[in-house]
């Protein structure tokens, strides 16, 4: 298949609210040959990050807009401006390509409408994209109600955020200290020729110069390493792991986290991870055998303790609620289609829902740490407010730096906020709560 048409087909899923480019575009990728895999997937995310760019460019040029049965069309015309605008492909291989691809989609109709937007695009483009960019949606390349959901909770802020948001994110490994110290497995990849430095909060994290493919680099096979973002890898350390403790790590999928509550305290008593759905269970427990860890996976509603818990008190509980994952959109491009504002306050509910039903499962004196990988206020401080002024028992605990490093993000109210940062760490909120009695 067509690399172009594979990536089309799989954003015309998103366009259309069928599908996440992780749902729908492995099946596209199954489809093009091994060479043009990894073109398949730029041109899918990369569209998906500039589409709102793209989006307001093609309404320029087009007369009407395309009905809801044509959704694929209009994925195939914005494949085909993002290669204009941000590829080193030739034009005309874009232009002619796309094209193309109409007769595939059974619309032969659509070819002389592509060709003729297209090349418009190519003339006069550039001078509509600047005519475009006083509107901040344009300029941004964010759906207006994040743009304006981000400039109200970080004015000084929200520009730097959606940056940040359309950059490639770095790629940034985490070492098991079951294997080497993070300064071994530095002199590793030095002598394998691999550009890395160590990142700045997490004792574990190296950052790689340049992206390649992990199976490449030392150890991986044998588990001396996994890919995990720096932000994501702070919540072992927040959580003041201890031999003989019991950690639940709740909403647990795909495995990181818990992955590496283990190798950072190989004297815990047991870990739980609990998370909805069976099949992303799967997916945690491959991330365990690679790394020859175990854990008590359970597939469940975490707010339904009486279906999984035994009574047991935990003495440490992750809980890395479901959220917006607007800290992480450099990864997942296409939560800038996938979400909408309405999406926030019902998230904010099901979060203080899974704080109050997890709160009687751990133990007095124990520790829960919040976290989300949300940049909006409304998932993350307001979230913790509310549940402290309802919760008498729970007090929050400082984020303090760990290892000589200055504490990571911004304080807020309650918890500390994180921005995404061009070559550095995701999106990411923490809060951290001490249970000071029952009830």
């Amino acid at each position: 298949m067509n690399p172009r048409l594979a990536a089309a087909k799989a954003f015309a899923a998103v366009l259309s609210g069928k599908a996440s480019l992780n749902s729908s575009l492995p099946a596209q990728l199954d489809k093009v040959d091994d060479r043009d895999r990894g073109l398949t997937q730029d041109l899918a995310f990369g569209t998906a990050r500039w589409e709102p760019r793209l989006s307001a460019l093609a309404a320029k040029l087009l007369q009407k807009p395309f009905k809801a049965a044509d959704t694929d069309v209009q994925a195939l015309l914005l494949v085909g401006l993002y290669q204009l605008f941000y590829t080193r492909i030739p034009a005309h291989a874009a232009i002619g390509e796309t094209v193309g691809c109409a007769d595939k989609l059974k619309k032969p109709w659509a070819k002389a409408l592509l060709n003729a937007v297209l090349r418009r695009a190519q003339r006069e483009g550039e001078a509509l994209l600047t005519e475009l960019e006083h509107d901040p949606v344009v300029r941004t390349a964010h759906p207006r109600w994040l743009q304006k959901a981000l400039k109200a909770a970080w004015p000084e802020h929200w520009e730097a955020i959606c940056t940040a948001n359309n950059a490639h994110p770095p790629m940034i490994l985490r070492v098991s200290r079951r294997h080497k110290t993070r300064d071994q497995y530095l002199q590793l990849l030095e002598d394998a020729g691999v550009a890395a430095t160590a990142s700045t909060f997490s004792q574990d994290g190296i950052v790689l110069t340049e992206p390649g493919d992990v199976r490449s680099l030392p150890g991986f096979a044998e588990g001396w390493i996994s890919v995990q973002d720096e932000a994501a890898q702070l919540a072992a350390e927040l959580l003041e792991l201890a031999p003989g403790q019991r950690v639940l790590d709740a909403c647990c999928a795909p495995g990181g986290k818990t992955c590496h509550l283990l190798e950072a305290q190989t004297g815990l008593s047991g870990v739980v991870a609990v998370d909805l759905e069976a099949k992303r269970m799967v997916r945690v427990k491959e991330n365990l055998d690679r790394l020859g860890l175990s854990a008590d996976l359970i597939a469940a509603d975490a707010r339904d303790t009486e279906q999984w818990w035994d009574g047991k008190p935990f003495q440490r509980i992750l809980l890395d609620a479901p959220c917006s994952a607007t800290g992480v959109i450099r990864r997942h491009p296409d939560i800038k289609q996938t979400r909408q504002a309405d999406d926030i306050p019902a998230l904010a509910t099901l979060q203080g829902e899974l704080l109050d039903a997890l709160w009687p499962t751990l133990q007095v004196g124990g520790i829960l740490l919040y976290a989300t990988c949300s940049t909006l206020p409304t998932e993350n401080t307001e979230v913790i407010e509310a549940f402290l002024s309802r919760t008498p028992g729970a007090r929050e605990l400082d984020i303090a730096g760990q290892a000589g490093n200055p504490p990571p993000g911004l304080k807020q109210p309650h918890g500390r906020q994180l921005l995404a940062q061009v070559g550095g760490h995701d999106g990411f909120y923490y809060a951290k709560l001490i249970k000071i009695a029952a009830g």
